[in-house]
């Protein structure tokens, strides 16, 4: 199998496991009848997939090499895009995102430490075989994980910040 394929694989199970958890957030929602009594695990992971669209949106629509120069196109010759890699850029962003969601649900240590391993070996697998197949250079790789890793940073601040009290008025 080629590493393309192999890629692609790994990229549409990514989003099926978004999907996943989309479908937990619906019924969540339906079954308690309220938006705002849906885990914020689930509601917040919508905030990255949107700055995964807009991030892809910029750099693959707008900045493209024939407006820019310096905008990178693929190493094999197609004169598309690359820069950040796509693919790279989902996997990872949805795997950090998931990986920070899962204790919510899964209680066992050893259960959440197997599955980040298996999420961070198909992250690698993706980011290494982008460059195999030369549809990326390693620069690609880097900027989708510097991406997915701000994305991630947003989605985990959100997920943890604390509502402030509110304090008794002094009368």
């Amino acid at each position: 199998m080629e590493w393309t394929k192999i890629t692609d694989i790994i990229l549409i199970s990514s989003i099926v496991i978004l999907g996943l958890f989309a479908v937990l957030g619906l019924i969540q929602w339906i079954s308690r009848k309220s938006i705002k009594k849906v885990d914020k695990q689930l509601l917040w992971m919508i905030l990255p997939v949107v700055l995964l669209a807009i991030t892809y949106l910029v750099c693959d629509k707008v900045l493209t090499p024939e407006r820019f120069s310096f905008m990178p196109t693929r190493p094999d010759g197609s004169g598309e895009p690359s820069f950040p890699s796509t693919h790279v850029m989902v996997v990872a962003t949805i795997f950090f995102c998931v990986s920070a969601a899962l204790p919510k649900y899964i209680k066992s240590k050893l259960a959440l430490a197997l599955i980040d391993i298996v999420m961070f070996a198909l992250a690698s697998i993706t980011a290494t075989g982008r460059i195999l197949s030369e549809k990326h250079s390693y620069i690609d790789v880097i900027g989708a994980v510097a991406f997915a890793f701000i994305f991630y940073e947003i989605y985990y601040f959100c997920i943890h910040r604390k509502k402030a009290k509110k304090e008794p008025e002094n009368e």
